[in-house]
């Protein structure tokens, strides 16, 4: 049996040089596989925590879009309201059952629905029109819209007490508001990608309106060309049947679509 001392000088130190050799080359080979591995580790590690601090400081932003693409159809909205008193009860049925809702919904031409009902819930309260102004004392029911895409449109709603300026009188810009808006949802169906933004509004007030009444707006599209529609409205009194009640105000407007309308929810088109 060979040891070491019974080999000769030189074979014990080349076996002594190959091992430290054979070791040294093992560490030096297992060193670029270390290296990469740590890199990829340490790149899932910065994408995941980069991943979650953008969703993070994403978030709110990300629930009011997921609600648009899931916004009802008009149809849907006309199930969607509950009085909440015997109050807002009786007025909406006063709305439903009036003798010119009951003539514009047997009309095939008109499509029916409660558009504030069409934004999600998460948006209304930023809404001037479908939050702010809405429930008891100012407009308590969802008004009541019919619609002929890209040519008229038909709204009854109930103006509450305390939508004032002048003691027991609605707010002149209460209306001006409220024929900006029948005015827009008129003529979007006429424009190329179905929204625009009002360039210019005129109002003339033809009488007071008292508070707490049942008022009609009718709105009709004059002319639509390329990004532009063209519209005239006026508010009237609710009569007891279908023809027109006491004119308060009217008006007309400029509509134009922005050039970058595609990238825009349509939450407020006409959809059956």
């Amino acid at each position: 049996m060979f040891t070491a001392r019974s080999l000769p000088r030189f074979q014990l130190q080349r076996r002594l040089y190959s091992s430290n050799y054979n070791s040294a080359a093992s560490r030096f080979n297992s060193r670029p596989a270390s290296t990469v591995r740590r890199v990829l580790v340490f790149a899932a590690v910065s994408i995941f925590f980069t991943s979650a601090g953008f969703l993070i400081a994403a978030s709110p932003a990300i629930a009011p879009v997921i609600a648009m693409m899931s916004a009802p159809t008009d149809n849907e909205t006309l199930a969607l309201y509950r009085p909440d008193d015997d109050f807002a009860s009786k007025i909406d049925s006063s709305i439903v059952n009036h003798p010119l809702a009951q003539s514009l919904r047997a009309n095939p031409a008109y499509k029916e629905s409660r558009p504030y009902l069409r934004i999600p819930e998460i948006q209304r309260k930023h809404s001037l029109t479908a939050g702010t102004l809405m429930g008891p004392g100012r407009v308590p029911v969802p008004p009541l819209a019919f619609v002929e895409e890209g040519k008229k449109l038909v709204s009854i709603a109930y103006l509450s007490t305390d939508l004032c300026g002048h003691v027991g009188m609605v707010h002149g810009g209460m209306l001006a508001t409220m024929l900006d808006e029948g005015m827009a949802r008129c003529c979007f169906a006429a424009l190329p990608n179905k929204i625009g933004f009002t360039a210019s509004l005129t109002v003339n007030y033809r009488a007071p309106s008292p508070a707490g009444s049942f008022v009609v707006l009718k709105a009709e599209v004059v002319k639509a060309e390329g990004r532009k529609a063209w519209v005239k409205g006026r508010i009237e009194l609710l009569g007891d049947g279908i023809e027109p009640g006491k004119l308060l105000a009217d008006g007309e407007s400029l509509f134009i679509e922005p050039k970058y309308a595609k990238a825009m929810p349509k939450l407020l088109t006409v959809q059956q």
